[in-house]
C-alpha cells in the first residue's frame, strides 16, 4: 500500500493472500502479468477486503467501469468453506513431504528446515474469499464507495492539462484531493463516525487509455507525467488515513529508467509472471503453480536495515476457489549431486 506507517502517521493494511503479506508487509504497485489476468484478480482481492473490513472504497479506471469492476468482486468464504479446503490443502502438502522423504537429497540440503507454505495460524489475519463466487448485491450496497471512471470525465469536464501531466492524472488527482478532505480523512476535520480508512484502487496506470503515451514510445512526450502524479499522489497518502494499490502494464513501458523512479516512489513492488503461452506452462517443474510472484522493493518500516525476509521465491496457483501464494519449493534440486546443483545455479544466476 502506498500509504502512512506505524510511528510516523501511517497505516498498514492487508492484501487478504497471507503469504504475500506475511512476506511483504504492505502492497502497492502491483505489476501487471502479460494480459492482465492475475494483476487484476490481485486487485479485486484488495477492494474485496475493504468490504469486508467495512472500509471507504475509490476505485479508478480507464478501461471498466468501476461499478461492473465491484459486481466482479469474489465472495467471502465461509468458514466452513475455508475450513474444507485447507484440510485438502494440509493432505496434499502431507502426501507429498512424505512421497518427498523416499528421495535421495543432495548432503548440502539434508539439514535444511523444511520449507513453510504458509504461516502460523497466529500470524493470520484478513479474510478468504471464493474466487468462483461473486459478492452478494447486499454487501455491495451497504458498502460506500466512490468512482472514477476517465471517459466520464472527459466527458463532463473540458480538458485541462496542468504542470505537464496528462488530463486524466490532473482529473484523478481532484477525484482523490477531493474524496479526501470531504470524507475527513485528512483529519483535518474529524469524521462524523468513527474513524474509518480509504481503500484506494487504480487500475492499469500508465496505459494508453488515460492519455499517456509512455507505452507507445521510448522517448514519451511527457516523460515526468506518470512520475509526477505518484509524487503528488505519495503526498496526498502520507497525510490522510488512505491506503492505494495501482496495477500497472510495466510490460509495455519501454523506458526503462521511467520504471526505476516509479519503483522509487513506491512503498513495495510486486509483479507477477503468469505462465500463459510461455515454456514454463509445460514445464514439469511448474506443474503445480500458474505463475510467479517477483517482489522488487520491501518497505523497512522504522528502521535502517535492508530487507531480511527469508525468501523471494514465491509463485501462485489458482485451484478451485482459492487463489493462493505460496513459497515454491525447488523439487528438482533433490534429483542432482552437490556439483550439479552448483552448476544449475550458475547457469540461472
Amino acid at each position: 500500500l502506498l500509504g502512512p506507517t506505524y510511528g510516523t502517521g501511517s497505516i498498514l493494511e492487508n492484501t487478504t493472500l497471507e503469504v504475500l503479506d506475511f512476506n511483504l508487509l504492505p502492497s502497492s504497485l502491483n505489476l501487471e502479468d502479460k494480459y492482465g489476468i492475475y494483476s487484476n484478480l490481485l486487485f479485486k482481492y484488495f477492494l474485496a477486503e475493504g468490504i469486508v473490513c467495512g472500509h471507504n472504497l475509490f476505485v479508478a479506471s480507464a478501461k471498466e467501469d468501476p461499478a461492473d469492476i465491484l459486481k466482479e468482486l469474489p465472495a467471502p468464504l465461509s468458514d466452513d468453506a475455508l475450513k474444507n479446503q485447507v484440510d485438502e490443502k494440509e493432505t496434499a502438502i502431507k502426501s507429498k513431504q512424505e512421497s518427498q522423504e523416499s528421495m535421495k537429497i543432495a548432503w548440502r540440503y539434508q539439514n535444511l528446515p523444511r520449507i513453510e507454505v504458509s504461516p502460523a495460524a497466529s500470524a493470520r489475519f484478513g479474510h478468504y474469499y471464493d474466487v468462483s463466487k461473486v459478492v452478494s448485491p447486499e454487501l455491495l450496497q451497504s458498502t460506500k464507495w466512490h468512482r472514477f471512471f476517465l471517459p466520464e470525465e472527459m466527458s463532463l469536464h473540458p480538458e485541462i492539462k496542468t504542470c505537464n501531466m496528462t488530463c486524466g492524472y490532473t482529473r484523478l488527482l481532484q477525484s482523490i484531493q477531493r474524496i479526501i478532505y470531504q470524507e475527513g480523512f485528512d483529519g483535518s476535520y474529524p469524521q462524523k463516525k468513527q474513524k474509518n480508512i480509504l481503500r484506494i484502487g487504480i487500475q492499469s496506470l500508465g496505459s494508453v487509455l488515460w492519455g499517456d503515451d509512455i507505452c507507445c514510445a521510448h522517448n514519451p512526450e511527457d516523460i515526468y507525467s506518470l512520475t509526477k502524479f505518484l509524487y503528488v499522489l505519495r503526498g496526498l497518502l502520507r497525510m490522510s488515513l488512505s491506503a492505494c494499490i495501482i496495477t500497472m502494464p510495466a510490460h509495455l513501458i519501454q523506458n526503462k529508467a521511467i520504471m526505476e523512479r516509479v519503483t522509487n516512489l513506491s512503498d513495495t513492488v510486486v509483479g507477477l509472471e503468469s505462465f500463459i503461452g510461455s515454456e514454463r506452462e509445460t514445464n514439469p517443474l511448474y506443474k503445480d503453480y500458474q505463475g510467479l510472484i517477483h517482489v522488487h522493493k520491501i518497505p523497512q518500516l522504522n528502521s535502517l536495515i535492508c530487507d531480511v525476509s527469508g525468501t523471494k521465491d514465491l509463485a501462485f496457483r489458482l485451484k478451485r476457489k482459492l487463489f493462493t501464494i505460496e513459497v515454491r519449493e525447488t523439487v528438482f534440486f533433490h534429483y542432482l549431486e552437490p556439483e550439479s546443483v552448483l552448476f544449475f545455479c550458475i547457469l540461472i544466476c
